[in-house]
This record gives structure tokens, sequence and C-alpha cells, in this order.
């Protein structure tokens, strides 16, 4: 089959986890005998759309505006013309082109329009990759009142980008049931986990452990964005109650909405255990987890659906313990506590998340025994394989 791959972040410009996530997939179709073409919108490039092969995979990348890491209404502007620069940028490209299926990945939710002309164009099926539930998430978070008018225009296209797919793969069982709480007729969603390849650990270690100067720490370290949904007062606090705990340091690596109160409150509270560093490449943040101990994250206690964090998947891959705390209802908690991969708390148990972060800290054969047992949850629940065979079978 020729397949069409649509996502709003790709390598190698994006180090984010669902671009390495869709490059695993392509790559893994692709090993089934499939031609697979990636599509990306990038305000980088000059000419409406640029060609290129990575790792045997063609990726067009199409001329947009920017979309990430800037005001809130100048990227509600961008993502909204997502679909028209798509359509007009790659005129030339598909022109004499077809396709024998479409799979997108939201967000964005505003591939809609675009999915709905290609699939009436191309008579092809189509699979939504669903996860974030945008925008209950920012209602939520009080960001925007329901059933205002910047509601009802997401929602118009939150729901569009529903309609045109045949089906849709979201990505936990607590969001299968918010759907068929919301909806009457959910026959074509189902769960679909996030995914990883099993990656092979670098060779060098220490580096970052010595140039940081943490050699004799037990490092909790978080990588990815550091914003709103991720709720990092969470994590402040924490390091707050542990700030004395001489062998405990929290090391920070992202960017996103929060790092301005993560740094003030660095500052504030005169939090020596916190390292917080600017995103780096997928390389560097690789080696950096290699190195050091705990995987952490949080997530926002307000959230009625129920997020899995990209970022756990490469926890799990270099055996790290996760230590984390999510929303009330998240099956989450009881995937990882059940593996014992990790402990996984409610984001309003401040209490529990320090006593684990502890008992990880003081357990060395703890630390280890998690992290093995993580992989081997990566390996029979979250693999590339796991999530490509299910796709194929929807999409034949």
């Amino acid at each position: 089959m020729k397949l069409l791959l649509i996502i709003d972040d790709y390598l190698p410009y994006s180090k984010k986890v669902a671009a390495k996530m869709m490059h695993e997939l392509a790559l893994d179709l692709q090993k089934n005998n499939h031609f697979v073409t990636v599509i990306n919108p990038n305000y980088r490039i000059k000419k409406k759309h640029k060609v290129e092969v990575i790792d045997g995979i063609e990726v067009v990348y199409f001329k947009s505006g920017k979309i990430k890491n800037i005001p809130k209404f100048k990227r509600a502007i961008n993502e909204s013309l997502l679909s028209f620069n798509f359509y007009f940028n790659t005129l030339s490209f598909f022109k004499n082109k077809s396709y024998d299926g479409i799979i997108y990945f939201s967000p964005s939710i505003f591939f809609g329009p675009i999915i709905s002309v290609l699939k009436y164009r191309w008579n092809c099926k189509t699979y939504l990759i669903l996860r974030d539930i945008f925008p209950q998430w920012i209602i939520d978070n009080g960001l925007i009142k329901k059933d205002s008018l910047i509601h009802k225009y997401f929602n118009f296209f939150e729901n569009l980008n529903y309609k045109v797919a045949d089906n849709i793969g979201v990505m936990s069982d607590s969001n299968l049931n918010y759907f068929k709480k919301r909806f009457t007729n959910t026959s074509k969603y189902h769960v679909l986990f996030n995914w990883s390849s099993i990656l092979t650990p670098p060779n060098e270690k220490y580096y970052y452990r010595k140039k940081l100067k943490l050699e004799k720490k037990i490092v909790f370290f978080y990588g990815g964005n550091i914003g709103i949904a991720q709720h990092m007062i969470t994590l402040v606090k924490l390091s707050i109650a542990l700030k004395k705990r001489d062998n405990i340091h929290f090391v920070f690596v992202g960017k996103g909405d929060e790092v301005d109160l993560l740094i003030k409150n660095i500052k504030q509270f005169d939090l020596k255990n916190i390292t917080y560093l600017p995103p780096v490449n997928q390389k560097e943040y690789l080696e950096m987890l290699h190195e050091f101990d705990v995987g952490l994250f949080s997530l926002h206690p307000n959230h009625k659906t129920h997020n899995f964090p990209g970022k756990l998947l490469s926890y799990m891959n270099y055996e790290k313990p996760i230590l984390g705390c999510v929303n009330s209802g998240n099956d989450l908690k009881d995937i990882v506590n059940h593996a014992n991969a990790g402990f996984i708390s409610y984001t309003t148990d401040e209490e529990s998340l320090i006593k684990n972060a502890i008992k990880l800290a003081e357990n060395d054969e703890l630390r280890l025994q998690m992290g093995r047992n993580g992989k081997n949850l990566l390996k029979n629940k979250f693999s590339v394989f796991s999530a490509s065979k299910k796709i194929q079978k929807f999409m034949s």
C-alpha cells in the first residue's frame, strides 16, 4: 500500500516524542513493504515545499507559520491555516499522485479539512492517531470557557477531525470510556497505546553527570515540554520538600509555557537541587537519560481526559524507574504500578510523591529492578511492532 503519514512535528527539526514515534512507525510500515510518505509543516523552509529522504522515508515539508512555542493567539491562527497551507503549497507534489491510506496524528486538530479533500480525491481509508483531546484539556485547566465562541470554533475542527477518520486510536482505556460517554456511536474508536522501538543505550556514560557536577547524586530527570498540562509546580514542590537531602538532585530539560514559573521558583526558594537546561537534540537527550537515575513526570490534576506522556517510553527503554503523578482516574497509574515499573500517585497526593521519591533515592536495587520491569512492560505492551500491526489491520 501507498500510505501518507501526516503530523505537525517531525525529525530532524523536532525533538518531541511524537516526531520520534511517527518516524518509528514509518520505518516499521516500510519494513512491511508499504511505500510511505510523511508530510509535515515547516516554518523554516523558503520554498512552498521541500522533499527529503530520512532513513529511506520520503518526507515532504510544506511552508507554514510557526506553531510551537509562540503566543497562544498567534499559534491558533497559524494552526487554523495548516490545511490551507498544506493544500496550496503541495499542489505540484501531489498533482499526479494518489495514496491507498492516510494516517494522521492529533495534535493538531486542524488537519481535518485537508484530510476530507484527500480522502474524497483518492477514495482511501483514513486512520487518526489521537493523542490529545483538545480543546477539552484547556477547558479543564480554565484557559477558555465551555461553550464560549473560541470553544465552539475549536470544537468545530475537533469534530471534523473525528468525522473524516474511518478509525480512531486513542491512547488508553480511560480515554475510550471518555468517548463512549460523549458520543452515542463509538464503533470506530479503539485503544492504540503509545509505542517505541527498542533502543540500545549509548556506550559513553557519565559525561553529563561530570559536566553538571552530579557524580554523587541520585538524579531525577525530566525531559520534554514544560507547560501548563504538565503542572510543573507539583515537581517544584517536590524539590522544595527534598532540598535538604544532599544526595537528591533534579534535572529539567525542555521548554514551554511554565519555564518562567520553574526559574522563578528556583530563585525564590534558592533551589540548588534543581538544574534547568534548554532543549537538546534527541541524541543528547538520550545520553542524559542513560546517565541519570529516575524518570520524572507530572500531569495537571484538573484533566478530565487521560494522557500518556510519550517521555515514559524513553524512560522504560533506558530502564529508568518512573516517578510521577496523574489526574484522578488515569489508568496509567495502574499500568505502571502493577508492572512494578515505578511509583505513580495522584497529583493531589503530594505526600505520596515525596515518600516515593525518597524510596527510590535510598534503594539502588529497587531502582534497578523497577527499571528492568519497565523495559519488559515496553516490550510487551508499548512496542512499535504492536502499534504498527494494529494500524495495518485497520488500513487493509
